[in-house]
């Protein structure tokens, strides 16, 4: 009988918690290295170097790769032969775990869960609870397999009960391009298929820890149908063109993943999970020896890379002094080198502002004339003016963008990936503008912030309202004022036959 301690399993979690939040597994970045090497699409690779450089600084610094530390994914393997030395139940040593995680000084990383889903959606400040997965299996040992999923990536799950004879591959590519780009790719898709329909979506989401093995599977060529499956939605879906963060490009994603479980004769069911591009997970065992140690990857992996000129159309924008002709002479596909005050504000802060107008309420910020950035930042520690703060999903604020546009007067919108025909067409409509930042950079994001402040909406925490001060922030046009997107044009280019 092995015996395992609470503070050894507790102190493991913990530490790969915090392992995570910086470091990618070496696998992805050997992958996305030879994407990048090998991308055509000038806006993709521009993409691709962001997120690299980024990596390697958080890898150097210790701090988030990513702004959206996710939620604490812990899938256990208990070996029948394990004493677990607690009187306590393993969710509550998995929440244990990640509140010490969340809540480390020197790397704290961004509470983002919320309490009664329905209703008050309250944060619950500790990052808890954690999702839990727990198999009982042969064996003397403990094995964990931890990962941090952010929401842009949670919400891009895909489930259908497909009848029996339904084909897999066209559904899979219809999913896939009805994403869009919100899940930051390049990354990783995990596919279940099979057992119900609680069980498809877990199968999908755990084929997302195992290792990048596709350069090898194309090598050697398949030995099973399921491979063969691999290879064949590979190809299909980076042939859709959709590329980096959506902007067009051959890697959509680095590799494809599949598990299978029996089901019903009478059923299909499928579950589709994406993989962003901060993939973060770590997998260690215990034996009764004491705590994990994880060892760090072997940074000579990461490129040293410099950020070229960026692609397209350069421009310099003094956001303190925007005016309409000015918006109106961006154009898709522009780059522009934003610098001056600059507001945030993302669901939460949005709902509260749509309540005080219905009311009739004045709005506690002026957004006349300005630029608004989609954003939840991590906590700054010390000489930070803020910590990781890469751009939020956008298209959770279409249902606000005429509000805002019409009723508040904002000018420019700041996020990430598509916006949905609504939006557009308000954008069109009042003669704004939509940017994107690349989401997977938010370490590299935030060195362009000089300072910070909270302007309104203090209980709302990561989400209320802040005043940023930028100086340089590498942003693209993504929808330009007469609606034409970067979203749409750039896939299009990038398609191939399938």
């Amino acid at each position: 009988m092995t015996t395992i301690t609470e503070a050894d399993l507790i102190q493991s979690l913990a530490d790969a918690l915090q392992y995570i939040s910086y470091y990618h597994p070496e696998d992805y970045i050997t992958n996305l290295v030879t994407a990048y090497e090998r991308e055509e699409s000038p806006a993709a690779k521009q993409a691709m170097a962001q997120i690299l450089i980024n990596s390697r600084m958080a890898a150097l610094g210790k701090r988030p790769m990513c702004q959206d530390t996710g939620s604490a994914q812990i899938f256990i393997r208990l070996g029948v032969g394990v004493r677990l030395a607690t009187q306590r139940s393993l969710q509550e040593i998995a929440d244990e775990a990640t509140r010490i995680a969340w809540q480390v000084s020197g790397n704290p990383l961004r509470a983002s869960m919320v309490a009664d889903p329905i209703f008050e959606r309250k944060n619950t400040r500790d990052n808890t609870p954690a999702m839990l997965h727990v198999e009982v299996v042969a064996g003397d040992r403990l094995e964990v397999h931890v990962a941090a999923k952010g929401g842009g990536s949670e919400n891009k799950a895909k489930f259908a009960a497909l009848e029996p004879s339904d084909d897999i591959v066209a559904w899979v590519l219809k999913s896939v391009e009805s994403m869009g780009a919100g899940w930051c790719p390049p990354g990783i898709m995990g596919l279940g298929v099979g057992g119900s329909p609680d069980k498809t979506l877990i199968l999908a989401k755990s084929s997302l820890l195992d290792p990048i093995d596709m350069p090898d599977l194309l090598r050697r060529g398949p030995s099973s149908k399921t491979e063969e499956l691999r290879i064949e939605l590979f190809h299909k879906i980076n042939a859709l063109g959709i590329g980096a963060q959506g902007l067009g490009g051959l890697s959509t994603v680095l590799d494809v993943k599949i598990r299978t479980l029996p089901t019903h004769a009478a059923s299909k069911p499928v579950g589709l999970v994406p993989q962003c591009a901060a993939d973060r997970h770590a997998h260690f065992v215990l034996d009764g020896s004491g705590p994990a140690a994880l060892k760090p990857p072997n940074l000579a992996l990461w490129p040293d890379l410099k950020l070229d000129g960026p692609a397209g159309n350069v421009r310099r924008v003094d956001l303190d002094r925007l005016d309409s002709a000015q918006v109106q002479s961006w154009k898709a596909g522009d780059t522009l080198l934003i610098s001056g005050r600059l507001l945030t504000g993302r669901d939460a802060a949005h709902a509260r502002m749509a309540r005080m107008l219905a009311a009739g309420e004045k709005l506690p910020v002026d957004f006349a004339g300005r630029a608004i950035y989609y954003v939840g930042p991590v906590d700054a520690v010390a000489g930070e003016a803020v910590g990781p703060a890469g751009p939020t999903t956008s298209t959770r604020m279409d249902r606000f963008t005429d509000m805002m546009l019409g009723q508040a007067g904002l000018a420019v919108m700041i996020g990430k990936a598509e916006r949905g025909p609504e939006a557009i067409e308000s954008i069109r409509r009042h003669k704004a503008a939509y940017l994107i930042a690349v989401g997977g950079a938010a370490y590299l994001v935030s060195k362009a912030i000089r300072s910070a402040r909270v302007l309104a909406f203090a209980d709302l925490g990561m989400e209320a309202i802040h005043e940023f001060v930028v100086e340089d922030m590498p942003v693209t046009v993504a929808v330009d004022s007469t609606g034409a997107s970067v979203h749409t044009l750039g896939p299009a280019r990038w398609r191939r036959s399938l």
